[in-house]
């Protein structure tokens, strides 16, 4: 099979679809170029996790107990880009930076910039509303590949310097995603927060810096994080890991022999953020109708803008100055036990 890019819809919302013979990538243009599928053809799978309430049509109201947060508003999985803040609503310049960044709420651009029997690329473009950022994405996929392609690029459209800090939400699951799964991660460190958001269901331990992988339980005893537990976990934590020796992480299911990969420059996204909603543990609106699923987030800063430009750890750029990086995410397939 060639490589092709195709158009049509879901739910309403309008879909770009990027295609080679191995993957089936969706991408949601005017829902913050939301990467919606990650399918691997041979298999049928699709390796992200869809939330159960579903993707709503354009124009329908909030999912119920979002809390305000335009982010939760129609919070369907999959992957999204937040920028130019992660975590929290922020205050920057005196103007109020939305929870997880301005871009995974807005409408992006996109065209197509290469089409042949053997490589596409799609350029996805946003404009930021509260900062002064352009963010550029070009996707791009080979014949032959298994690995999505993203070239990124920011630069400062405004007339004074502005900071940032950068991540990408992307949540995996579904029924690939099964007890004995591993996360391979070559990080040192562990943090979590205190208190943590659901206490009540935490599997963790609040408020500690331990030695990746073997973290301390909320019961006292020891949770080796990296590998996947059944949905009787019931459990919804929060595990900022950092540390990194290598730009990469792979969720592995060795019985069916699948890996899902990320890979960034991790002199850059210095921080990975396992969000592990396992069971259906997260109990507080808006996440009360969860399953089981996965954040692996490769993040700048664990902060938010505000507390990040605070600590030094936003990136600033001049007028006019642009900054890229790549990330690129890899399905690995050998076949079952």
């Amino acid at each position: 099979m060639t490589c092709r890019i195709e158009t049509g819809s879901e739910a309403g919302h309008e879909a770009v679809y990027l295609i080679n013979d191995l993957l089936l990538i969706t991408v949601l243009p005017r829902k913050g170029a939301d990467i919606y599928t990650f399918i691997h053809l041979p298999t049928g799978i699709d390796v992200l996790w869809k939330n159960p309430i579903g993707l709503w049509s354009p124009g329908a109201p909030p999912h119920d107990g979002y809390g305000g947060l335009e982010f939760m508003a129609n919070y369907e999985g999959c992957w999204q880009e937040l920028f130019p803040s992660c975590n929290d609503p922020s205050e920057y310049n005196g103007r109020a930076i939305p929870f997880h960044g301005e871009v995974a709420t807005l409408r992006w651009d996109w065209e197509t910039i290469m089409q042949s029997d053997d490589e596409i690329a799609v350029q996805f473009t946003v404009h930021t509303k509260q900062t002064t950022f352009r963010l550029e994405r070009i996707m791009r996929l080979k014949r032959g590949e298994s690995r999505l392609y993203l070239d990124e690029t920011v630069t400062n459209v405004g007339a004074f310097p502005q900071h940032f800090v950068w991540g990408h939400h992307c949540v995996v699951g579904g029924p690939w995603l099964e007890p004995g799964c591993r996360l391979d991660l070559p990080a040192h460190t562990i943090i979590t927060a205190d208190p943590m958001y659901e206490p009540q269901t935490a599997r963790l331990a609040a408020g500690q810096r331990e030695p990746y992988p073997h973290a301390r339980g909320a019961d006292g005893g020891t949770v080796d994080v990296s590998v996947i537990p059944g949905a009787e976990a019931f459990s919804h934590d929060d595990m900022y890991i950092t540390d990194l020796d290598e730009g990469r992480l792979a969720v592995i299911n060795d019985r069916i022999g699948l890996t899902f990969s990320l890979h960034w420059d991790h002199t850059l996204f210095k921080w990975v953020i396992a969000w592990q909603p396992y069971g259906g543990g997260a109990v507080l609106p808006p996440f009360k109708r969860m399953a089981h699923c996965l954040g692996i987030e490769p993040w700048i800063s664990n902060k938010h803008l505000g507390a990040a430009v605070d600590a030094g750890e936003a990136i600033e750029l001049a007028p006019g100055a642009q900054f890229s990086t790549q990330l690129s995410a890899q399905i690995t397939y050998t076949g079952g036990k």
